[in-house]
């Protein structure tokens, strides 16, 4: 699913540019200037360059899966008799959506930008250029705690790189100068992205926990379902798999089906 909005486009070019920029600065300019004659410094560009693998891969599976797009029904729906008895119990706190011109399923929500209905839609995330739904959440938190775990290491290695001799531009005042500029320039945006995922990792952490996502926060709905466990919660973004395999962007989590938005009468 690719929305045309140029906010999102704008953001998903800046977050590769940011990552690949740090890649590049830990390479050029903190390997091979301070661990170049060690294993430490193959070990951390592959490292590094694993953590930036998973990052894009869950990124991309974020931006391209349909958070879960409520498909537009095959004929206009009459919605006069919304709340009639003869609607089919199937439908009980369905809600209509004039703009979609169709019935959508609770925790449904409208998006304005991607104009179409998700299912338990938390936001419209620029970053991934797509709306964080039922089917995409959990890709979405891999690459926050991705970004965060690069963030973190990549300050980690800068600041080790300082603590160490640095014998080979140790006489070379202009490469110095170049490296500390660099490594500063990556400090500070590891830290203001780090910061940044973190914040909204911890929301939407928090969202899962309680069951309620931004959008129904917003409104004040309160809790979907107050009495599930909190690892029911968590399995139902991140799969039915074991807890270490959460972290692997493979599949998405299976859903509860809903019934079919076409082909009935009401």
């Amino acid at each position: 699913m690719f929305v045309r909005d140029p906010c999102g486009i704008v953001c998903i070019l800046v977050t590769y540019l940011a990552v690949f920029y740090a890649d590049y600065v830990i390479i050029q300019w903190v390997v091979l200037q301070t661990m170049v004659d060690s294993l430490w410094g193959t070990f951390n560009v592959v490292m590094f360059n694993t953590v930036i693998f998973m990052l894009i891969i869950a990124h991309i599976k974020a931006v391209i899966t349909d958070p879960g797009t409520i498909p537009l029904p095959q004929t206009r729906v009459d919605f006069s008799d919304i709340h009639s008895s003869e609607s089919g119990c199937e439908f009980v706190n369905w809600t209509a959506c004039v703009r979609c011109e169709t019935y959508r399923p609770p925790r449904a929500h409208h998006c304005r930008i991607c104009q179409r209905c998700i299912r338990r839609m938390d936001h419209h995330c620029p970053w991934i250029n797509n709306c964080v739904g039922e089917r995409n959440q959990k890709y979405f938190i891999q690459f926050l705690i991705y970004v965060g775990a690069l963030s973190i290491y990549a300050i980690t290695l800068v600041v080790v790189s300082w603590m160490k001799e640095c014998k080979d531009c140790s006489q070379d005042i202009p490469l110095k100068q170049t490296r500390i500029m660099h490594s500063i320039i990556l400090l500070l945006e590891s830290a203001l992205f780090g910061m940044f995922v973190t914040a909204i990792l911890v929301d939407q952490l928090q969202a899962i926990l309680t069951d309620e996502t931004a959008v129904e926060q917003v409104q004040k709905q309160g809790p979907y379902r107050p009495h599930r466990s909190k690892m029911a919660l968590l399995g139902e973004v991140c799969g039915e798999d074991h807890p270490t395999l959460w972290l692997l962007p493979c599949w998405a989590a299976p859903r509860k089906a809903e019934p079919p938005l076409v082909d009935y009468e009401v």
